[in-house]
């Protein structure tokens, strides 16, 4: 598919059909300036970010016709830095799950194997990053949904702080953890983008490598063999190149997912209550997801929100005696499209490495660091720096990016 006959329109064509990335071309792409820091940066929006005058689903039935009238702050941002947005890219319903399943457009594949699932909810980001379709694409975080396609799919993304980059016009899933970050193949595009997006002066990269990596002791006993040996690898390279390698323990963290999940789902039958009347028009498993929010008290909710202080707390503390922490980010090896039938079960595995640092206030950058030994898959780590640490990230992650090759691999269904 990367290399057979017709024009290249023909070709990309093919691969958004294959993928199902992209729900809505923008062709000519949307208004933007002649130059800037990302002239020439053909960039994707995934589609529960607003552009004024084109279609923005999130992903569902309901929202099936919205065309809103003024574009989220970011993608302001984004096209007066020259720009060209070019697509809006396919997600999970509502960002909720981690699949990129829909009522809207149907589900996104993963253009290393087509039958697996390109993780969520920012799947459509993900795959067009890989498949070549965008050079860049934005994507919602929330308990993983930038890092974990970018996992998938063998790309770069940032997860930065809470609040640094603007979410007016962006709908919500919990105002308490969502993010807003760029993923692109390399941490160098992935840090000019964040630059536009925070609304900072462009920086270039200062490759460096941190003096002292954190390395939390695992609080689960089943990390797929063949992740923890592609990300022990990758960890190597930090340690050859002469950081020091120091195990951590981080107070609260093997409760993390429980408390995120309390937060974050305790939310959403109050946001989707008119909609929740209607239930046939939900995507099956995003209805499960939707229901467990309705079970959550606020007692629940208050006593979450407390332990998420206590947590961030001990955070801190960890990051007085490190630089920035190290981890895979997803627990095994991708899965296919069919696996598991129980969906809280399969997204509660998917995000165990995730979630932790979701409820810190900080950023996280996901980065490819190998390949899967049995699947030949991407498989992705997490460097999470303390609040206000997006710079220490990317030039750690640049410094690996020259060390190491794994940012350059291309999928089979890709464009060119």
């Amino acid at each position: 598919m990367s290399s057979g006959p017709g024009t290249r329109q023909e070709r990309e064509a093919a691969v958004r059909a294959a993928t199902n990335a992209v729900v809505t071309t923008i062709d000519p792409p949307l208004p933007h300036a002649a130059d800037g820091p990302l002239a020439g940066v053909r960039v994707g929006v995934k589609d529960n970010i607003d552009t004024a005058g084109v279609l923005t689903t999130c992903g569902s039935r309901f929202f099936a016709d919205r065309v809103p009238d003024a574009d989220a702050v970011v993608v302001t941002r984004l096209v007066e830095a020259g720009a060209e947005v070019v697509a809006k890219l396919n997600l999970s319903e509502f960002a909720v799950g981690i699949t990129s399943q829909n009522s809207a457009s149907g589900p996104v594949r993963n253009p290393w194997d087509l039958t697996r699932v390109p993780g969520g909810s920012s799947g459509g980001s993900g795959a067009a990053v890989a498949a070549g379709l965008v050079d860049v694409a934005l994507g919602t975080d929330t308990g993983g949904s930038v890092r974990l396609p970018a996992a998938a799919c063998g790309v770069t993304g940032l997860r930065p702080g809470i609040a640094v980059v603007p979410d007016a016009g962006t709908f919500p899933m919990c105002d308490l953890v969502d993010t807003i970050g760029p993923l692109a193949r390399t941490v160098e595009l992935v840090g000019r983008a964040f630059c536009v997006l925070a609304g900072r002066p462009a920086r270039h990269l200062q490759p460096a490598l941190p003096a002292r990596i954190g390395v939390p002791r695992l609080w689960f006993d089943d990390l797929d063999p063949g992740v923890e040996a592609v990300v022990a690898a990758a960890a190597r390279v930090f340690a050859d190149g002469g950081a020091e390698l120091v195990p951590v323990e981080v107070a609260g963290i093997s409760a993390a997912q429980d408390v995120l999940y309390t937060i974050v789902y305790s939310g959403l039958a109050d946001l989707h209550g008119e909609r929740l009347a209607r239930p046939e028009l939900f995507q099956a498993d995003t209805l499960t997801r939707m229901r467990v929010g309705s079970r959550v008290s606020e007692g629940d909710r208050v006593a979450a929100l407390e332990a998420r202080a206590e947590y961030q707390r001990a955070v801190d503390e960890v990051f007085e005696h490190v630089d920035v922490l190290l981890t895979p980010t997803l627990p095994v090896d991708v899965p296919r499209a069919a696996d598991g039938d129980d969906v809280l079960a399969t997204t509660r595995r998917l995000i165990q490495l995730t979630a932790p640092w979701s409820l810190h206030s900080g950023p996280t950058l996901a980065l490819p660091v190998g390949r899967h030994p049995g699947s030949g898959m991407p498989v992705g780590a997490q460097l999470t720096a303390p609040v206000g640490g997006e710079d220490l990230l990317l030039d750690a992650g640049a410094w690996f990016q020259q060390r190491t090759d794994w940012h350059t691999a291309l999928p089979p269904c890709r464009v060119g």
